[in-house]
């Protein structure tokens, strides 16, 4: 089938121009002032904006924890992320204590084959690495996992030692592939929880108020360090606060390969959202936790500077009935987590673009090319041009809508974001080439999504 999207403003990193696209075969076949020649498909753009489809490199899709799992699977997951303008996840395989990591893999890919509406890959999850299991890595690394997250917190769960965290950088650095660093301080997090719990402070604020931003920050300060000393490049998840956000500049200036990423939560909310009435603070616990409200603006001149290359949401939902109560009695048994994926888009757009903070080329960046260039999947994903997957979404940068549970597609009973009003809006999505989402609506399928095999993230040394 052939399609050609006509009329539209056309918005990569690096341009901004009127043109027509045709699309062939899953690809952009060719770009064009006016292409008039028949087509099976023709879309008007008009007035829309002309982008790579989103690429949010931190998903959680049905993955288990504090006793329950994520109430996404990766069908609605990733339909919700196309009602955005998402159009490739990479989501968070996770290794078992003992378990062989392609092993692990396998789970993840069992989760994922046939259910997935938009193309998507994975990050592993290590939690076990003596030094006999290092290897696997690279055999990982040859099957397109070049990314790999390891955790200084959740002691007894999810965190590896710095000598660990050093070897696992050093075989990456040599072999192309990257360490993301879940970075904080949790063992002295972990003394914190229990002499809160001891005080008999059980409310779900505590969890803020047990997770200190520096704590995030000598988290962020020894990450960069380990990769330092193992000249290894490094990528900061889900960072959250001014404090954290120094050590990253600092390390930046001096030359070290020190990339982060920030989240929507931590650019729209701020700690009063844990002072609401009852457990309605729940809704909120995900770690790190939201910050008060003054690090926002620190975020954003990071995210304007380059400081900050990556918008993702960490999209992790927990049902604030029957999942999030677990811990009523108890916010350290509060499933850590909460939904995005469907608003990461818009968001960012209209606190964005139409706040003034940053422009069209970036917000295209932080979206999509970024993620592309850092994870080994540009040029295929990331951009709009020749030869390129046809992931493109049309953008209505003028129509308005309001951000609610009653009317987005992710299968969770709350959003973070009721009643936010919105200017930028996800109309059309096509995953190479195949229309998912039409004029607003569902046309897409369970399957069509494909496993990217991703390319090295950096050269091996």
């Amino acid at each position: 089938m052939k399609t050609v999207i006509r009329n539209g403003r056309i918005v990569t990193a690096v341009d901004d121009y009127h043109a027509d696209i045709l699309i062939e075969d899953g690809k952009v076949a060719m770009i064009a002032k006016t292409i008039d020649f028949e087509a099976d498909r023709v879309i008007d753009a008009k007035g829309r904006l002309v982008i790579p489809g989103g690429i949010d490199p931190h998903t959680h899709m049905e993955l288990p924890f504090g006793g329950t799992s994520a109430s996404d699977d990766f069908e609605t997951g990733t339909r919700a992320a196309a009602f955005g303008g998402t159009t490739t996840i990479i989501d968070f395989a996770v290794q078992s204590k003992g378990q062989a990591l392609n092993a692990a893999l396998d789970t993840w890919h069992a989760k994922a084959e046939g259910k997935t509406s938009i193309d998507y890959g994975f990050h592993l999850i290590c939690t076990d690495l003596p030094d006999e299991r290092l290897p696997e890595m690279k055999s990982l690394i040859d099957q397109g996992v070049t990314s790999f997250k390891l955790f200084m917190a959740y002691p007894g769960v999810f965190l590896v030692d710095d000598g660990t965290i050093f070897k696992a950088m050093t075989l990456a650095g040599e072999n192309g592939g990257l360490i993301c660093m879940h970075a904080e301080n949790g063992v002295v997090i972990d003394v914190i929880v229990k002499r809160a719990l001891a005080a008999g402070h059980t409310a779900p604020k505590y969890h803020a108020l047990t997770r200190p931003t520096k704590a995030e920050a000598e988290g962020v300060h020894r990450a960069i360090a380990l990769a330092d000393m193992a000249n290894a490049p490094v990528y900061i998840v889900h960072l959250s606060s001014s404090d954290a956000l120094d050590e990253i500049t600092r390390g930046r200036d001096a030359g070290i390969n020190a990339f982060a990423e920030t989240c929507p939560q931590y650019l729209f909310l701020d700690y009063s959202v844990y002072e609401q009435p009852g457990f309605e603070g729940a809704k909120y616990v995900m770690t790190p936790p939201i910050r008060e409200q003054w690090n926002q603006e620190k975020l954003w001149r990071g995210l304007k500077t380059n400081d900050l290359q990556v918008i993702s949401t960490d999209h992790c939902p927990f049902c604030f009935k029957e999942q999030k109560e677990l811990g009523r009695d108890d916010f350290s048994k509060i499933p850590n987590g909460g939904p995005g994926v469907e608003d990461r888009m818009s968001l960012v757009f209209d606190g964005g673009v139409v706040a003034g903070r940053i422009s069209l080329n970036r917000f295209v960046e932080l979206t999509s090319t970024s993620a592309a260039k850092i994870f080994g999947l540009f040029p295929r994903k990331g951009t709009i041009a020749v030869g390129s997957d046809a992931d493109i979404v049309i953008f209505d940068p003028n129509e308005e809508k309001t951000i609610s549970a009653k009317t987005h597609h992710m299968r969770v009973d709350y959003s973070c974001y009721e009643g936010r009003r919105v200017r930028g809006v996800t109309k059309t999505v096509l995953s190479r080439g195949e229309l998912v989402i039409d004029e607003g609506e569902y046309v897409g399928r369970p399957g069509h999504g494909e496993y990217l095999k991703r390319g090295l993230a950096f050269s091996p040394r």
